[in-house]
């Protein structure tokens, strides 16, 4: 009875422990807050914090502007998600809140369905009934969104980042960058310019926008340049010298406040017709559950939407994670940015990852935990509830500049076309096409092409691999493409032959096309003329004794020894090897196959007898392959 009493307690201890570990990988705070490092890190926590939360800021008054809400909306972006991946994300240091890029994606669905109103006279009601709507749309969306990260993070399917590979994703930042660029336009310029949510949308953007260029409103252009100019020389002061600074100059703070006080006091909005920001609403609204209708219009938007947020910033965490040292969950991370998005959906917010420029701020700044992440969102919890109306005289040319200061990194990202070129030629068509794909298609279909035609290249990529003959380099134990080397070593009678990618039943004919061109000359021909010449084969083949089968084998009966380097271990279980095809053909390297072949010609004295010895290389970094380990 004792001993069943100890099993018992056993168990049950067990079972309580499964649970613990089970908890702390849901609510993974409960971690790490206790073991958090008052005395070290409260004070760098508290100085990222505020810095972090001032730029969250002025991003979600900027980014509200491509979803097309109020700026207050923004505001509410950057705050509810910020308080749910504190208790459930595994990054201690991304800043989560609006990114350009989803914000877009999410203005997208806005215009498409709540265009604005084509009369170009509307009322202030009408003008309130619109933005009501569109605010509907948005936290609709986005609810849809996080709802779809919470099931694939529940369903455990984290792994799907491993198929948007970072060509995909740099690419369609990219196209996204350009977007962003074309959107603000009409915020820079002052001009009423509908939303085109469609394929070659943008062109028809800048039909809409150049159609009306001299009606532009001079005092929002010279802001909006002057803004630019001085946030893109700051930033690049910031970038070049950040050795040398404690912290990064807040430049977007500065001048926001400079550009506030100037228009409130030169009066610009009367005096120049500019469009400014205007009050902003102070405190919360009650939350919202979503419109089911536009649930059923936006399901494919509500997928691409997770998709990207959960891609860009699983992207950013797992860059800091590396930095530091420390492991992020993917499942988790998708369950934390899905709860994030339900919230701030639900109280009127929109989409919500990452942004990259925000991300630095709170590292760059000393940011240790999402401590800093928490004194971030008290900081926009401020502007929410005493000092927004402070925002008021800002001009929308101004949000919209710091908007496009803060895509310099995205941009940027042109150059990687050159290195992917001389990288890997695939990786680089993948980005052309898919930032193609994404500018002149929109985001979403874009983003839809780009997996597709991606998944087309691995496609290709297995059933045409890259086969090279190999050499000898330096007479060492190194052997590389013979066409690359000029000091090259090639044993009489060898054939070194290189295949990039295993093989399996798509590829195998191609492979065997491949090996006989490497060779010079094809078995199966050669052992069709020694039939002929062999009366005594002829009957052996008419008695069925003798086949000529269409596998290396070919090789083996015309006297060719075939030797093979590496996947032993993997042929064995597969049941690869027979009478002719033996283990003995296979070694570790090529190096040690080729030893073999030269000591193997050295015993073989006989000069009457020259064979021709082929080795085989098989990639041992190709994936999805059956012969693969």
């Amino acid at each position: 009875m004792n001993i069943l009493v100890g099993r018992d307690l056993e168990a049950t201890g067990c079972c309580l422990k499964h649970r613990q570990q089970i908890a702390l990988g849901f609510f993974p705070v409960a971690s790490w807050l206790p073991a958090y490092r008052f005395k070290e890190w409260i004070l760098s926590d508290i100085v990222s914090g505020i810095n972090t939360g001032l730029v969250a800021v002025l991003q979600g008054l900027a980014f509200a502007l491509l979803v097309d809400v109020p700026a207050n909306h923004g505001l509410y972006a950057a705050f509810f998600p910020v308080l749910v991946y504190f208790i459930f994300g595994t990054s201690r240091h991304i800043s989560v809140g609006p990114f350009p890029v989803l914000s877009l994606m999410v203005g997208g669905v806005v215009d498409r369905l709540v265009p604005d109103d084509s009369t170009g006279n509307g009322t202030s009601t009408n003008s309130s009934a619109i933005d009501e709507k569109r605010v509907m749309v948005a936290a609709s969306v986005t609810f849809l969104s996080g709802v779809f990260q919470l099931l694939l993070g529940i369903l455990q399917f984290g792994f799907v980042v491993i198929y948007l590979s970072q060509s995909l994703i740099s690419g369609f930042t990219t196209a996204a960058a350009v977007h962003v660029v074309v959107s603000q336009l009409k915020f820079m310029l002052q001009l009423s310019v509908p939303g085109y949510n469609k394929p070659l949308g943008i062109i028809y953007t800048l039909e809409s926008i150049f159609s009306q260029i001299t009606e532009t409103n001079i005092a929002d252009l010279v802001t909006s340049l002057i803004v630019l100019l001085v946030v893109f020389v700051v930033k690049e002061m910031n970038d070049r010298y950040k050795a040398k600074l404690p912290t990064p100059i807040p430049i977007e703070l500065l001048v926001t406040v400079l550009a506030a006080l100037i228009s409130y006091f030169a009066n610009f909005e009367e005096k120049y017709n500019v469009a400014v920001v205007g009050e902003l609403e102070q405190g919360f609204q009650a939350p919202v559950a979503p419109d089911a209708g536009i649930l059923q219009k936006c399901v494919g938007d509500g997928i691409s939407i997770a998709i990207v947020g959960f891609a860009v910033g699983f992207s950013v965490a797992k860059v800091y994670s590396i930095k530091y040292d420390y492991p992020i969950d993917s499942n988790q991370e998708l369950i934390a940015f899905g709860l994030g998005n339900i919230v701030g959906g639900s109280f009127k917010g929109f989409a919500s990852s990452t942004a990259l420029s925000r991300s630095g701020v709170q590292e760059s700044t000393g940011g240790k935990t999402q401590i800093a992440g928490i004194l971030s969102a008290a900081i926009v919890l401020i502007v929410i509830l005493a000092i927004g109306f402070l925002l008021a005289p800002l001009q929308k040319s101004v949000l919209a500049s710091l908007a496009l200061g803060n895509l310099k990194g995205m941009l940027m990202q042109f150059k990687q076309v050159g290195i992917l070129w001389r990288k890997d030629k695939y990786d680089c068509i993948i980005w052309v096409v898919t930032f193609l794909a994404a500018v002149f298609l929109g985001l979403d279909i874009g983003l839809a092409t780009a997996m597709a035609f991606q998944l087309l290249t691995v496609v290709i990529r297995s059933q045409i691999p890259s086969c090279t003959v190999l050499a000898n380099v330096g007479r060492s134990n190194i052997y590389r493409n013979r066409k690359d080397y000029k000091d090259i070593y090639e044993p009489e009678g060898v054939k070194i032959f290189r295949c990039s990618s295993p093989i399996f039943f798509a590829n195998s004919e191609f492979f065997r096309e491949k090996l006989i061109t490497a060779v010079g000359f094809n078995p199966q021909r050669i052992l069709r003329k020694r039939n002929k010449a062999l009366r005594k084969v002829r009957k052996m083949l008419k008695k069925g004794e003798l086949q000529v089968t269409p596998t290396l084998k070919e090789f083996v009966r015309i006297n060719i020894d075939i030797y093979i380097a590496g996947l032993l271990e993997k042929l064995e279980r597969c049941a690869f090897f027979d009478e002719e095809i033996q283990p003995s053909m296979f070694f570790l390297t090529i190096h040690d196959a080729v030893l073999h072949i030269l000591l193997k010609k050295d015993v073989a004295s006989s000069p009457e007898l020259k064979l021709a010895e082929v080795t085989l290389q098989f990639s041992s970094f190709a994936t999805l392959v059956p012969l693969h380990s």
